[in-house]
């Protein structure tokens, strides 16, 4: 870039190590920002402090590309409430949602709930768009960027509701038209979860027409796969085939192997995975760093009990009962039962609506059953039934060696797969993860064990995930990228939430950038909202006659 005139640097970053998200060793580097873009990036002392209007000595700590969550669960939250303090606390300036489900497009006939009726008119005529409920998002302030895939079950949804069955040929047409018009309108690529219902309907010819239209349209295909335990290998091939036969990339959702029965399988699921990559599949994966899951507990019922919405009416029917207890408590089958997978003893309540329920919150189904005197499968139904809900649950289910084995993988990338919090206005006991990951990852595995360097740790948060995504102008700190730059220490960071006590903040983040504006400044939340909408790589600008 030409030479800039002193105090056209709106700030400059002096004394601190660089850590560029590239991957390369740290540097001690000055970075100069101006309005919302890095403008210099130079070796310590090189730059003319006269030549800025702010400039921050960052000695003893470190600057790096703002971390990208590409496993957000935050959705309708930043509608509420733009905060986000849960991500940035953690050094998230990115975060990228619509695992499964995604507000936006509204189905046929579908209305916007929980809300007066003056929004909810306005969402069902404005939420008709993908894009709809993200513009709003953007609109209402939000602390951080946001972006989304298009969840997989809102696609089948759109054309079949709850259906348990194979689409007819308009149905298919239907759910092609929609996703393409999301691609259009800025989604990533579009995102599965393969063990809720109705998406767990769908069959892989179903998944590799939509597929087909996601990589017409440079996205990527993103899957909670069908099985993450018994049949793990299986479930694994579905994604590499649905790659193969569209010719999509695709991306494995928090990659894991649950219960203890299944722990040895680690090693020939990424074999797999290897051998597609040798094949010249683009198959890769992202990660939590925790050994236990958290998902409902209508994750422990067969499919078949949500089918054309009948979940309360099964669980109210003693023969349905029946049908249920057996399929959970008899041989694995190719429906996922996180209850198997965690025990009774492992799965812990996180959160409920109903208020008579809240006491049972951070206890587990057997202490639960133990105090109704009661079976815990009968628990699970009577709890799910008298609460209407799905019922926030943790499971502990995975191996903290498989977890250290992961981390370092060439191909991972990290997220949360977390909402963003603010801890204030929280309740019940959500997975820790949505406050800890990134500083868990950078003081645990980076700092205490040494599992992974530094630089590897941000590159898998930062530019390995843009560039997974197509965002050519974030996830690095160089010239012409755009600010969204995190300034930590080194030696405090560290996660303070707990499964027990999980809404705290974060310690080690100084300095948060969002597009070249101040979240975090000297490890205090501003009140600014400069998150942008971020568009994937098939949108087209609404003028463009190609929409």
């Amino acid at each position: 870039m030409g030479p800039l005139a002193d105090g056209a640097w709106d700030l400059l970053f002096v004394g601190g190590r660089l850590v560029d998200g590239s991957g390369n060793p740290w540097s001690y580097s000055d970075v100069a920002i101006r309005d919302d873009r890095i403008v210099r990036v130079a070796p310590a002392g090189t730059l003319n402090r006269a030549g800025a209007r702010e400039v921050l000595d960052i000695s003893g700590l470190v600057l790096a590309p703002g971390f990208i969550d590409l496993n957000g669960q935050s959705d309708n939250m930043y509608l509420e409430d733009g905060s986000a303090l849960s991500k940035l606390f953690q050094g998230v300036t990115t975060e990228i949602m619509g695992e499964s489900n995604t507000p936006a497009p509204l189905a046929p006939g579908e209305r916007a709930t929980h809300v007066s009726e003056a929004v909810a008119a306005r969402r069902t005529r404005e939420w008709q768009r993908f894009s709809g409920w993200l513009e709003e998002m953007e609109a209402g302030g939000v602390a951080l960027n946001v972006g989304s895939f298009l969840g997989g079950t809102t696609v089948r949804r759109h054309a079949m509701g709850q259906s348990q069955r194979t689409p007819n040929p308009a149905e298919l047409q239907q759910m092609r038209e929609v996703t393409e018009q999301a691609m259009k309108d800025g989604a990533f690529g579009v995102a599965t979860a393969l063990i809720y219902p109705p998406g767990a309907y769908a069959g892989i010819d179903e998944l590799v027409e939509i597929a087909e239209v996601v990589q017409a349209h440079g996205g990527l295909y993103i899957t909670h796969m069908r099985s993450e335990s018994y049949f793990i290998l299986d479930a694994l091939e579905e994604a590499i085939e649905i790659g193969e036969r569209s010719g999509v990339p695709v991306e494995i959702f928090h990659l894991k192997v649950a219960g203890r029965d299944n722990w040895d399988r680690t090693d020939d699921v990424l074999g797999v995975i290897e051998d597609a990559r040798r094949r010249g599949l683009d198959v890769s994966a992202g990660m939590y760093p925790y050994t236990a899951a958290s998902t409902g507990l209508t994750a422990c019922f067969p499919p078949w009990v949500q089918a054309d919405g009948g979940l309360y009416r099964n669980l109210a029917d003693p023969e349905a009962r029946s049908r249920i207890r057996a399929e959970m408590t008899g041989p694995p089958t190719r429906w996922e039962n996180w209850c198997r997978l965690a025990g009774p003893e492992g799965s812990v309540i996180a959160t409920v609506s109903n208020p008579d329920h809240v006491r049972w919150v951070g206890r587990s189904l057997a202490e639960v059953a133990a105090e109704r005197g009661v079976d815990w499968i009968d628990v699970t139904m009577d709890l799910v039934l008298r609460d209407r809900s799905r019922v926030g649950m943790i499971y502990f289910a995975m191996d903290e060696d498989r977890v250290r084995q992961k981390l370092a993988l060439p191909y991972m990338k990290f997220g949360t797969d977390g909402a963003g919090w603010n801890p204030n206005r929280a309740g019940g006991q959500p997975h820790p993860r949505a406050y800890g990951s990134y500083p868990r990852i950078l003081g645990r595995y980076v700092r205490d064990e040494g599992i992974i360097t530094l630089e590897d740790a941000v590159r898998k948060s930062s530019w390995a995930v843009a560039e997974r995504l197509g965002l050519q102008d974030r996830g690095l700190v160089v010239e012409g990228f755009m600010a969204d730059l995190v300034v930590f220490d080194p030696e405090t960071i560290e996660e303070r939430s707990t499964y027990e006590r999980p809404h705290q903040l974060a310690e080690g983040v100084h300095h948060l950038y969002v597009n070249g504006q101040a979240v975090i400044s000297h490890g205090r939340a501003t009140p600014a909202r400069p998150g942008r909408f971020l568009r994937g790589p098939g949108w087209v600008p609404p003028e463009d006659p190609d929409r």
